[in-house]
């Protein structure tokens, strides 16, 4: 291991030289995730680059080192997706079964013929179903919540972001179906395989003191604002500044929120990246070519996301850049239409692009509350990231 980058392995870093990054690229990307930090906007900035199985810039600025972890928020779906990836390769799951088929407490108020494929697809029909992320550690509670949940919309007619509610979904089916909990079957399944002891999905308190904490930045804009700026206001969502600052509290870390309560380092991430590009790292396959090649296959058609009315291309439980639209959708100009990966709240950022092999990872404790500017934000780090071969 490099003191440069505690706690990867050696044979999982390499030299920006050794993995064909450019330099000056490089600087130019450095520079731009330095600026806000510089400036006072941002407490805590954390970025890394990875390629041929291996990182090979991380850098923190602000309030933070290496050394410490990121709540990565939605960017963890990308992990809990990836554990049902490995259900399918094991013939236990199909994407078409039916969700009350493995879990029948979740069969009720018509939620009947709702089925895997939907749950990773944001189609399922209850973006908004309430569930407190303690209730997680009471089976009996989830699947109470389970019943209780009524659709919004009908299954497979729409697309609309299930911030959290279809991923607590998806980790009972692993369970279910995995033989292990939930934070074991990742741990054992896909930590320790790509050999990343950082990549904490349920943390345990010894790692509690290198957490950055979230923290709220900026001046919201007003209707006004967004109406001068020609986009729409962004609907209100579970995301709230108060369930953002909860993972602040370590028995809220300790879950493992399926939906975005991973913590880890960008460097970490990266190289998590590099395996769902390449199947696994340092020789050791965890995805098959199949595996990854259905998960990577856009499905959801000329579905739209409801804001920009942009196809929303969704794989199964990731995001494919696509088209030209491909910054709504969270990837840089310059990113191949190839690239996929899943973004988190509050500007984090994490993708992979075929065409160039790159990983990216970018974290913040900022999360600022003017929407524009952070989406400006991850739109310029990414389209730097992507030029730097």
């Amino acid at each position: 291991m490099s003191s440069d980058f505690p706690g990867i392995p050696a044979d999982l870093i390499g030299s920006p030289q050794q993995c064909g990054l450019v330099d000056e690229r490089v600087d130019a990307l450095l520079n731009r995730v330095r600026r806000e930090v510089a400036e006072g906007l941002l407490p805590a900035a954390q970025i890394a680059l990875a390629r041929h199985g291996k990182v090979a810039v991380f850098e923190s600025f602000g309030a933070a080192s290496n050394d410490n972890l990121f709540c990565i928020f939605s960017a963890t779906k990308a992990i809990t997706s990836s554990a049902i990836w490995l259900l399918l390769q094991d013939g236990v799951l199909d994407v078409s079964e039916r969700v009350g088929s493995i879990v029948p407490e979740f069969a009720t108020n018509e939620k009947e013929s709702v089925t895997v494929e939907q749950l990773l697809l944001h189609t399922a029909g209850f973006p908004a179903a309430p569930f407190k992320p303690l209730d997680w550690n009471d089976p009996q509670r989830r699947c109470e919540r389970f019943s209780q949940w009524r659709l919004s919309w009908q299954p497979g007619s729409r697309f609309e972001y299930h911030p959290t509610s279809s991923m607590w979904v998806l980790a009972e089916i692993v369970e279910r179906r995995g033989g292990l909990a939930f934070q074991q079957f990742v741990r054992e399944r896909i930590v320790r395989p790509l050999n990343l002891p950082d990549l904490h999905v349920g943390l345990r308190d010894i790692h509690n003191d290198r957490v950055v904490d979230c923290a709220h930045v900026g001046t919201s804009l007003t209707p006004a604002d967004y109406e001068q700026l020609g986009i729409p206001v962004p609907p209100v969502t579970e995301v709230t500044e108060e369930a953002i600052l909860n993972f602040n509290n370590p028995a809220v870390r300790a879950v493992g929120v399926p939906g975005g309560g991973a913590f880890t380092n960008a460097a970490t991430l990266a190289l998590y990246y590099q395996g769902l590009l390449h199947g696994g790292l340092a020789g050791e396959t965890i995805w098959q070519p199949q595996t990854l090649a259905a998960a990577r296959s856009v499905r959801t058609g000329e579905l739209c996301d409801p804001l920009f009315n942009k196809k929303v291309n969704r794989g199964l439980g990731i995001v494919v850049a696509g088209d030209e639209s491909r910054n709504y959708r969270g990837f840089g100009k310059t990113n191949s239409a190839e690239a996929f990966g899943h973004n988190g709240a509050g500007g984090q950022l994490a993708w992979s692009d075929p065409a160039s092999g790159i990983s990216l990872s970018y974290l913040t404790n900022g999360h600022d509350r003017n929407e524009f500017r952070q989406g400006r934000r991850g739109v310029a780090i990414s389209s730097l990231a992507a030029v730097c071969v």
